[in-house]
């Protein structure tokens, strides 16, 4: 089982420790990190970026000018997400033929297909000495 441990350093931060990386985030006002929010939203876009970048590397594209840009369509009752739109952008001499692999890689998205199947929570206290 995998383990991460979080931390409140102080004010309003709240850290995660998770093998040799700590994840800092943090609350506005003052925020000195992202909130751990946007770091959720980041998961999914740097998380099929990830997929992307490795089908272009094992076929020797070049990356450089290619982007995702993510856009989240939130409902305004709720404040809840309702659609994630993930654009892969390539520039006009990306090969045709490799147009509909870059997005089946997207979607290979670990982060992606475990809100498509969420895992159960289990929150509770216990009390250490």
């Amino acid at each position: 089982m995998a383990e991460m441990i979080i931390s409140f350093p102080g004010g309003s931060r709240v850290d995660a420790e998770y093998g040799s990386f700590t994840i800092k985030t943090d609350q506005p006002p003052s925020s000195s990190a992202p909130t751990p929010f946007s770091l959720f939203l980041a998961s999914m876009g740097t998380c099929a970026g990830i997929y992307v970048l490795g089908f272009c590397q094992q076929r020797g594209l070049p990356t450089d000018n290619i982007r995702i840009v993510q856009r989240m369509d939130r409902d305004p009752l709720s404040g809840l997400y309702k659609n994630i739109e993930l654009e892969i952008q390539v520039p006009p001499d990306f090969p045709k033929k490799y147009h509909a692999s870059l997005v089946r890689s997207a979607e290979l998205c670990a982060v992606k297909k475990h809100l498509e199947n969420p895992p159960k929570f289990d929150v509770h206290t216990t009390v250490v000495s």
